[in-house]
């Protein structure tokens, strides 16, 4: 029999849904600490009197040129590191898709619209700003992409207490978001193809899959491989990210009889740390080296490319996100909890804004070597700065709403682990 009873929206969580997600986000909020420090220091490296090392660091070239791997230092963490990024990504998508907030349509309407709206809005906004400038197109998707582990690190800072369901609307909004920027790399990034090298890669990625299924274990089958599985994606002219994502995507995220975690689990448990702390402030060091004089700040919001990021990720995401939550929420009839309000939906919706690691990603990807790429990149940590600051604003004035939903959510007054919230009995469609 179906409740007739509306869907709760950012209502309580199932117990092992939110033990999930808090592993997840205490990972990415640690990592997220230390990828504001890495862009704190590339700024501060970048415009001090010894810039011209950093230049010279991140151009030294270093590979193997035989099999077309000799990088920059800032190449390798783009193209390398960023892949164990994707990688992760896709464990954390395969999950949500298997056992997550994907799994049903119901579920999956409200992060899925959103997210789809606060990609759409942003590259909209983009290209009418910079369509009337006389600008170029080239760089719509830069600020389509919501930055997770700078988003929560933001949270961290101001120290809120946002319910766990708002912190998991957030994550999955980050996740679709980049499913969405894998695509567009994959699809509109891509430069001359190598057939050869490509057919490897899923030559590669169909052994990856048989190993899975066969349910073979064991690092040393799948590290080599999962590395020359990068090297002939990169070699195909296919951004080599697009190589994580997939094997992300393979990875089993349920587990077989017996098993205490999945494959998945595991490889997100042993990387995530390394993807987070290391692997994306690293990237940020080599990436977010940009001038902060004022006339390169002036670019900012004079040239029609760099105005159109700014307005796409400061006001493209606020009105692409709320706006798609709301609508998704009237049109599958679900009511948002009533201990929330549609400001805290508004105050998430900025905080989207902050699009770093992939929006630095995609405009080197856009204008490649090109003086206003570095624009771009600038404003690209103007708007994320700003959605910072708006949101911290919006959040902190609902704090002691949050304060009291948090201490309600984690009240464990028989000390058995298992908050007490989860031993009361629960409507039928609390569980937003």
């Amino acid at each position: 029999m179906i409740d007739p009873r509306p869907r709760i929206v950012f209502g309580l969580m199932p117990w092992p849904e939110r033990q999930a997600i808090a592993s997840a986000l205490r990972t990415e909020t640690i990592g997220g600490l230390v990828l504001l420090a890495a862009a704190v220091v590339a700024l501060v490296w970048a415009n001090s009197p010894w810039s011209g090392g950093y230049e010279a660091i991140r151009d030294f070239h270093f590979g193997i040129p035989a099999l077309g791997l000799e990088l920059s230092v800032g190449h390798w963490t783009a193209d390398g590191l960023l892949a164990v990024f994707f990688l992760v990504a896709g464990i954390e998508l395969k999950r949500e898709l298997v056992v997550g907030e994907l799994r049903t349509p119901a579920t999956a309407a409200l992060p899925v619209v959103a997210a789809a709206c606060g990609m759409i809005v942003p590259a909209a906004l983009y290209a009418l700003t910079a369509g009337l400038g006389g600008g170029s197109l080239d760089g719509w998707a830069v600020p389509m992409a919501t930055d997770i582990a700078f988003a929560l690190a933001v949270l961290a800072v101001i120290s809120t207490h946002l319910p766990s369901a708002l912190r998991a609307f957030l994550l999955t909004l980050a996740v679709v978001d980049d499913l969405g920027a894998i695509l567009i790399i994959a699809i509109f990034f891509t430069s001359d193809l190598n057939f050869w090298a490509l057919g490897g890669a899923f030559a590669g990625l169909g052994v990856f899959y048989l190993l899975q299924r066969l349910r073979v274990r064991g690092w040393w089958f799948y590290v080599p491989l999962g590395i020359a599985i990068w090297a002939l994606m990169y070699n195909s002219g296919i951004h080599a990210t697009v190589a994580g994502v997939a094997m992300g995507l393979i990875l089993r995220t349920t587990r077989d009889k017996g098993e205490e975690i999945s494959p998945g689990a595991r490889v997100s448990h042993l990387v995530h740390p390394f993807s987070a702390g290391v692997a994306v402030p690293l990237f940020a060091l080599f990436a977010a080296g940009v001038s902060i004089s004022g006339p390169a700040l002036a670019e900012v919001f004079t040239s029609p490319e760099p105005l159109g990021v700014f307005i796409g990720l400061v006001v493209g995401k606020v009105l692409g996100i709320f706006l798609g939550t709301y609508l998704a929420a009237r049109f599958t009839k679900a009511e948002l909890n009533p201990d929330l309000a549609w400001a805290d939906v508004l105050g998430l919706s900025v905080l989207a804004g902050i699009g770093f690691t992939v929006a630095l990603l995609i405009g080197e990807l856009a204008f490649p070597g090109q003086e206003v790429g570095e624009h771009v990149k600038a404003a690209v940590l103007i708007a994320s700065l700003t959605a910072a600051v708006l949101a911290a604003v919006l959040l902190r004035r609902r704090n002691k709403i949050y304060r009291s939903l948090y201490e309600e959510e984690t009240l464990d007054a028989d000390a058995d682990g298992i908050p007490d919230i989860y031993q009361r009995t629960l409507t039928p469609g609390s569980n937003g």
